[in-house]
Formats: structure tokens, C-alpha cells, sequence
């Protein structure tokens, strides 16, 4: 089975001047969409930009998309002048100033949402991994839904807010608690149930259409894929591509499981919170809980053993390189570590903008 794959990733648009995030009026959507057609689009805030890839082949096709849409923002936005930045948060900007998108669709969630809405000032990367299959999407997004905190942990990329150090490596998944419908899923044994929750909050006016399910991991609506959304944006390209290398190898390992009559224990969601709260507070530096074994271990031991499940898939897939990776990213640190440790050193938080603009376009 083929796992192709789509990313989506939320840019902010920053002042070159103030280092703040800064209205783009669309100028940036308008002017790039002449280049890249759908592939970039407006969202609510009026300072964010999202890309997303074409239907990826492979992890080297979306190598050369990612690059190519990062750097193709990025000289657009600096020919109008502005910046851009990777990062889940932006360390100093506050959301009650900043303007927001004119669009019937924005409207009624800000009517309906109020606050919560208004203060979403939040960059995320959206990861789909291409299954047909409904029931088969279900069963792996069950079983996926233990990773979930894994994969946050190695993405967190937001320790500020509104100019505070939170404290949190991952302060961005704390604003999207505020909506409705999101964060780890519970379980549904089959599609027909999945829906039927659907067609129930349809005719409860809970919902209008299937695309308010927010959840950090989900059945598309619309594109016969299973999307991963809990991850911060990450500020380098390459971080992109690991993390997105590692999703798919999941997605495979766990459907070759399947076709060996092999099951992925399930867990409780109660329990994954447990340790997406870790990812959030601590990043890769904490430790998370091994459910089978019911002790605490190293994040960073708990991300060689997720390498070591999926090894045997990386290969067929072709992203060997990429997954591997994750041991350069552990080493490194996260963008959270990274930006405060520029913090540490300048004291300065334009200087941390400074750095995750660098960052963003390094290597494109």
C-alpha cells in the first residue's frame, strides 16, 4: 500500500522593523497565489500565511515541495516587505491587536466562539497520510493516537506568549484547548459509528459540516486521508520533513501490523493526556509514562524505541534519512529549546524573532 502524503504549514508574517507580527492584508496570498495557485491560503489572523503541498509521492517529493513553498513565501513576503517565521507562538505579540480576516466562514466561528477565537493566534503543521479506506483509517488512528505525545514532544516550538516565558516547551496547544472538539479523540470501533457521532452533532446544531472536528488527530473530511494536527509548526524545513517521515512510518508499521492479525494495544484517552501534557510542559527533556510496563521513562529513550518500531518499514518508504534525523533533532533540541536558549543569552525577545526568521529559511 501506497502512503503518500500532504503538509500544511502556518506562517507568521512579521514586521522587519518592530519584530511583531504584522497585518499582510492578503498581499501575500494574493501575490503568491499567481505562483503556487491553492497551495497558499489566508487564515483568520490577518498575520498568518498557510501552505500546503501538493499530494506527495514520497518523503523526497515532499522534500522538494516544502522547500520550494517556504522559500517561495519567503522572497514574496520580503519583495513586500515583511518576514517570516516558523514557530507555534509568537514570543511577544498580542492577539488583541491583531486584525482579523473579513470572510463569511471566520464570522460565524467568531460569532459562535467569541474569545476563544479571537486569542487562536496559534502556527501549527498538519500532517495527511493518504488512506482510501475509512475503517482502515479508524483502526490506525486508534492506534496512532499513543504516539501523539511523541510527535508533539519533538515538535514544540512555542515557550512564549504574549511576551512571558510560559514555563511550557508547547504553550500553543494551551490556546487550542480553549475550542470545542479538540485534543487526543476517544475511540470509535468502526467508521459507521464515527459518523454516526457526526451526523449527531450536525442535527444538535452542534456543528454545520465535519471540518469543525478539531482534533489532534482525524479522518478527513473532505480528502481521503488520515490528518495528524497536534504538532507545533517546526522552525527549520528539514524538522518538517522528520517529523512528517515519521507520521507515514507510523501510519505503514501499524497497517502492516494489521495485515499480520498483529494489534497496537489501544489506550484510554485519559492516559495519553497524561503524557501529551508532559510533551507540552517539558518537551523532549521530561520523561512519559511506558503504559505496558506502568513506569515513567526518558522522552528521549521512548523516541529511540518509536525509531526502533518503525525500522523495518523506513526502507520501502525511502526515509530512512529523514526519520533518523530525530536522533540530530534530540541532540540539537526542539524549537522550543533553541529559542530559549537565545532568550537565555540576549535577554531579548526581538532577538528570539530574530533567530526563528533566520531559521526559517536557513538552507532554502
Amino acid at each position: 500500500m501506497k502512503f503518500t502524503l500532504g503538509i500544511e504549514e502556518e506562517y507568521q508574517v512579521i514586521d522587519p522593523k518592530t519584530r511583531e507580527l504584522i497585518s499582510h492584508d492578503q498581499k501575500i496570498v494574493a501575490e503568491a497565489s499567481n505562483v503556487l495557485g491553492e497551495q497558499v491560503k489566508a487564515e483568520m489572523h490577518q498575520a498568518v500565511v498557510e501552505v500546503g503541498t501538493n499530494i506527495c509521492e514520497d518523503i523526497t517529493d515532499a522534500r522538494h515541495q516544502i522547500k520550494h513553498l517556504r522559500k517561495s513565501i519567503s522572497n514574496i513576503a520580503k519583495d513586500l516587505g515583511f518576514d517570516i517565521a516558523a514557530a507555534g507562538t509568537h514570543p511577544f505579540s498580542k492577539w488583541e491587536t491583531q486584525l482579523l480576516t473579513p470572510n463569511p466562514r471566520y464570522d460565524e466561528i467568531i460569532n459562535e466562539l467569541q474569545d476563544t477565537a479571537r486569542s487562536n493566534l496559534i502556527f501549527g503543521l498538519h500532517v495527511h497520510v493518504g488512506i482510501a479506506d475509512k475503517d482502515l483509517a479508524l483502526h490506525i488512528s486508534n492506534a496512532m493516537r499513543y504516539f501523539l505525545p511523541h510527535l508533539y514532544a519533538l515538535s514544540t516550538n512555542s515557550p512564549f506568549w504574549e511576551g512571558r516565558n510560559t514555563g511550557f516547551k508547547s504553550f500553543r496547544s494551551k490556546v487550542f484547548d480553549k475550542f470545542p472538539r479538540t485534543g487526543i479523540p476517544g475511540i470509535f470501533e468502526n467508521y459507521s459509528q464515527y459518523t454516526n457521532y457526526i451526523d449527531t452533532l450536525i442535527k444538535t446544531n452542534c456543528i454545520d459540516n465535519p471540518k469543525k472536528i478539531w482534533w489532534d488527530i482525524r479522518i478527513h473530511p473532505t480528502y481521503p486521508t488520515l490528518e495528524v494536527r497536534i504538532c507545533d509548526v517546526p522552525m527549520m524545513y528539514e524538522e518538517t520533513l522528520t517529523i512528517a517521515a515519521l507520521i507515514q512510518a507510523l501510519v505503514a508499521k501499524l497497517y502492516k501490523l494489521k495485515t499480520q492479525n498483529l494489534n497496537f494495544i489501544i489506550y484510554h484517552r485519559a492516559l495519553i493526556n497524561e503524557n501529551k501534557w508532559r510533551a507540552s510542559r517539558y518537551g523532549l527533556d521530561g520523561k512519559m509514562i511506558d503504559f505496558g510496563k506502568k513506569i515513567e521513562v526518558d522522552t528521549k529513550d521512548l523516541m529511540e524505541e518509536l525509531l526502533e518500531f518503525v525500522d523495518d518499514v523506513v526502507d520501502d518508504l525511502g526515509s530512512r534519512k529523514e526519520v533518523e534525523n530525530v536522533r540530530q533533532m534530540i541532540k540539537d533540541g526542539t524549537g522550543a529549546d533553541r529559542q530559549l536558549a537565545v532568550f537565555e543569552k540576549t535577554k531579548d525577545l526581538t532577538k528570539v524573532v530574530d533567530y526563528i526568521a533566520e531559521q526559517t529559511i536557513l538552507g532554502l
